[in-house]
């Protein structure tokens, strides 16, 4: 998977995340402007721990020497 399949399909999977998330608690119909600051910190926390195991396990399966860099680099700051 190229660099920018592997940017759109973790985008993909953080926003299921974030709608798992909003489903689960019976709020996937309100609008956003409706959720509390802790809905969308939960929300991007969610999204957040997605982007964390997807980037995880991409740096395992040995990207090139420069994806490497850049996965270190968001991973462990």
């Amino acid at each position: 998977m190229s660099p920018d399949e592997w940017q759109a399909h973790v985008t993909t999977q953080a926003a299921l995340a974030m709608g798992r998330w909003l489903e689960a608690r019976g709020r996937l119909d309100r609008p956003i402007a409706t959720l509390t600051r802790k809905d969308l910190e939960c929300m991007a926390s969610n999204a957040i721990s997605r982007f964390i195991v997807l980037a995880s396990e991409r740096r395992t399966r040995g990207p090139d020497p420069e994806e490497l860099a850049a996965l270190d680099l968001l991973l462990m700051g």
